[in-house]
């Protein structure tokens, strides 16, 4: 079992950073050694510097708060969560985007942007070091600096419609002039990030030393993921059994163990963002901060509840008599109950989301662990909140922080990615059923009231969760099956808004999710999502400065 683990050095928090991408390279960045300052011995410092870059969390807070590396941010733009916090006014440029409609100033547009092309800039900086210093695995530490690369490229090219493309052989001191967001396409732009992914795929050994560093079944599982994005379905399928064939991942035992300390960097965890509460807390997760819920008891510090599930989203854990998900949208979210469900419901839910009544962590979650409840209710995200009596947890911070890693990639998903390119493709249906059914097996063997800490009452709720059987098993049900699975598996981590755009849903889901959910929260009255407003525009502090590049 791996037993170390790479730690970022704060002297790198100063690295590349600057107003504005259109200086982003013409200048000597701040807080960095410089190439003569340089030797062999300082190739780790800089390769953790190019990792914490994944942190996203460069300079002061706000930026991680608005463009956090777990996107968030995002899932507010999806039928999955309203924006929480102690007002609908309270930080209302979060509210446009549960509203559909993000102007060009929006704080959320100029940090994402900000955030990752610094990470960019970091790692296109540290590759042309290391050139210099040419170390003995050069070729291997190119390849994890790729696929760093590709990650924050990825990030921008789903958020942004077109984005400027700037990579280590750019002219430093005319590139930020010169890149243009329409020099080159949306499809050129992927191909660059399949080439920095296939370059780490090739060049990675299967198996790194420090928990925390990427492998080459990492850049196979991102591969996998831009494959679906791209509609690939037989590359995915392959890339997918690369991964599986490793036989280095497994699904959890227990639905909690992603809120585990002691679970990171290991069973699910394919490509995992690291934090630390050492080194005065300067490596925890600062995007994730602000959501940590109010907490009777203090228990997680002054929580500002923000990321609250959405009603829609706690209604879709309901299940049948077969402990399947009512996969018709109308039909689960036929009763708007804010407090319990008559019926069966998916365990998931109640390791999801906070409920009035049910235990949290081994306390229960009552009206006072709610900062808003007129506005908001009462489903705050759990996955990022360790057990309060956990050593890891920081005492006397504001917020619950702890080194909990994210999962930008867990196995789950490319399980699911694996059967949704088979399901697309015709290829093999049964296949798909199968591995479906694998990650519902994980949630049904998770009602265990005895799992520490306690996250389920079995005396309150009646958890169902079945498997999908073969009869009826058409190309159509299995479709809505594995959308509603990636729903249920990955809800609040990030991925629903990118998972409805990806499948051409967006605009529809949206907008049915606006009229119904408006009946609870009268505040979506005025939410409308257009084709056109499904990127971000360039922030206009960008497009000022730019000289006329950007529009």
């Amino acid at each position: 079992m791996k037993t170390k683990n790479i730690f970022f050095f704060p002297i790198f928090a100063g690295l590349m950073l600057f107003a504005s991408c259109s200086d982003l390279l013409d200048k000597e960045p701040y807080g960095q050694f410089t190439v003569n300052q340089m030797d062999t011995t300082s190739v780790e410092a800089l390769m953790a510097s190019a990792y914490a870059g994944l942190q996203c969390h460069f300079f002061g807070n706000n930026e991680a708060f608005d463009g956090p590396s777990s996107n968030w941010v995002f899932d507010v733009r999806s039928d999955d969560a309203y924006k929480g916090g102690g007002s609908l006014s309270m930080e209302a440029y979060l509210t446009q985007l549960e509203l559909g409609n993000v102007t060009s100033d929006n704080p959320v547009a100029l940090n994402k942007w900000r955030n990752d092309y610094y990470g960019i800039a970091r790692v296109n900086n540290t590759l042309n070091i290391l050139k210099t210093l040419h170390p003995a695995n050069l070729t291997e530490l190119t390849a994890e600096l790729k696929l760093i690369r590709g990650h924050f490229y990825f990030d921008l090219i789903r958020i942004f419609q077109n984005i400027p493309y700037i990579d280590e052989n750019s002219n430093s001191v005319t590139a930020a002039t010169t890149a243009s967001p329409t020099q080159f396409t949306r499809d050129q732009i992927y191909d660059k990030i399949v080439s920095d992914f296939t370059f780490a795929l090739n060049n990675l050994p299967i198996s790194q030393a420090e928990a925390g560093r990427f492998n080459k079944y990492a850049a196979a599982a991102y591969l996998c993921k831009l494959s679906m994005e791209r509609k690939d379905y037989a590359g995915a399928i392959t890339y997918a059994n690369t991964v599986i064939g490793s036989n280095q991942y497994a699904l959890y035992n227990n639905y909690l163990d992603m809120s585990k300390i002691a679970f990171n960097n290991k069973k699910e965890a394919v490509f995992t963002i690291q934090f630390s509460t050492s080194n005065n807390n300067a490596q925890i997760n600062w995007g994730d901060l602000l959501n940590t819920t109010y907490s009777a008891g203090n228990l997680f510090g002054n929580g500002d509840d923000f990321y609250i599930g959405s009603q829609n989203l706690a209604n879709a854990f309901r299940t049948d008599a077969n402990g399947l998900p009512y996969l018709n949208g109308t039909d689960f979210n036929s009763a708007m109950d804010t407090v319990g469900f008559g019926g069966n419901v998916d365990p998931r839910l109640d390791f999801t989301l906070g409920r009035i009544g049910m235990p949290f962590r081994g306390y229960t979650f009552t009206t006072v662990w709610c900062r808003d409840y007129g506005d908001y209710g009462d489903h705050p995200n759990k996955k990022r909140m360790i057990d309060p009596n956990s050593p890891d947890m920081v005492k006397g911070f504001p917020w619950g922080a702890s080194s909990l890693g994210f999962n930008v990639i867990r196995y789950a998903e490319v399980l699911l990615w694996k059967a949704e390119a088979e399901i697309e493709s015709n290829s093999n249906l049964d296949d798909a059923r199968q591995l479906i059914n694998q990650v519902r097996e994980k949630a049904a063997r998770s009602v265990d009231p005895f799992y520490s800490p306690v996250d389920i009452d079995m005396t309150k709720a009646s958890y169902k969760v079945g498997d999908y059987p073969s009869t009826g098993w058409t190309q159509a049900y299995a479709r809505s099956a594995v959308r509603m699975e990636y729903r249920l598996e990955f809800a609040m981590e990030g991925h629903r808004w990118f998972d409805l755009v990806r499948w051409g849903v967006a605009t529809d889901v949206m907008n049915t999710y606006y009229l119904q959910e408006k009946a609870l929260r009268p505040w979506l009255n005025t939410a409308q999502l257009s084709a056109s407003s499904i990127y971000l525009p360039i922030p206009i502090s960008e497009s000022d400065n730019s000289g006329g590049i950007y529009k």
